[in-house]
């Protein structure tokens, strides 16, 4: 056989090949079954990262704005007059804060204000350790993906693979054509797990530092509260 006729046999073969939605359609139901819930973990994943990665964002350019309102040198009831409604995690620690504060009245007392002092403390931490919670909802989730995903499409890949041995010894023929639609099913299974694992590992540990690093943010801005209200003490306890 000639090179040129050889070409295009095998143009032939690859044009009259099975697409991708036909490998789904035809491939086994439990293959099909492992094609959906990769399928339907994908979408979920994707999900997670779009709303988490735009929900941090949007929550540090206001956290942004708030530090520097904080930092510009207004009167602390003015600032919680304008925070009102608090609509994110700073603001919220802040208002917290400043309704512990608001509540106390006036203090001359040094060990009483070091109470005070630790109650500010206590009620901004405990805001921080909700707020946070809600932030990761959802989010160790993608963890379980990545990890888990690669395993239940390798679970379709063996399934295909055995049912394309079956195959062979039904029809005593072991010619490509007879194995090729299995082992395309079963690779089609793996690519899928692929698929919804690496975008979920790599969002889980972007979105994870990018949380921590907000945390810590947080976390600062309740001690340098804490400075100011301790210099406001001082300051109308001297007065």
């Amino acid at each position: 056989m000639q090179p040129d006729a050889i070409t295009a046999v095998g143009v032939g073969a690859v044009a009259s090949g099975p697409s991708l939605v036909e490998l789904v359609l035809q491939a086994d139901a439990v293959v099909k079954a492992v094609m959906l819930v990769l399928l339907l973990a994908s979408v979920w994943c994707w999900a997670v990262i779009i709303e988490k990665a735009w929900r941090l964002g949007r929550l540090k350019r206001k956290a942004s704005a708030f530090e520097r309102a904080f930092w510009s040198g207004a009167p602390l009831d003015e600032l919680y007059r304008r925070a009102e409604p608090a609509d994110h995690p700073m603001a919220l620690m802040f208002a917290t804060g400043m309704d512990e504060w608001r509540e106390t009245g006036q203090l001359t007392d040094a060990s009483r204000r070091a109470s005070l002092l630790s109650r500010i403390g206590r009620v901004m931490r405990l805001t921080l350790d909700r707020e946070v919670q809600q932030l990761e909802r959802h989010l160790p989730s993608l963890a379980t993906i990545g990890s888990t995903a690669p395993f239940v499409g390798l679970f379709g890949t063996v399934w295909g693979i055995m049912n394309s041995f079956q195959a062979i010894a039904a029809t005593k023929n072991t010619t490509l054509a007879v194995v090729a639609p299995g082992i395309a099913e079963a690779l089609l299974a793996t690519a899928l797990g692929l698929l919804a694992a690496i975008p979920a590992v790599v969002a889980y540990n972007k979105l994870s530092h990018e949380l921590d690093a907000y945390a810590e943010r947080l976390e600062s801005f309740a001690d340098e509260f804490g400075v100011v209200v301790a210099r406001e003490l001082d300051a109308r306890a001297g007065g």
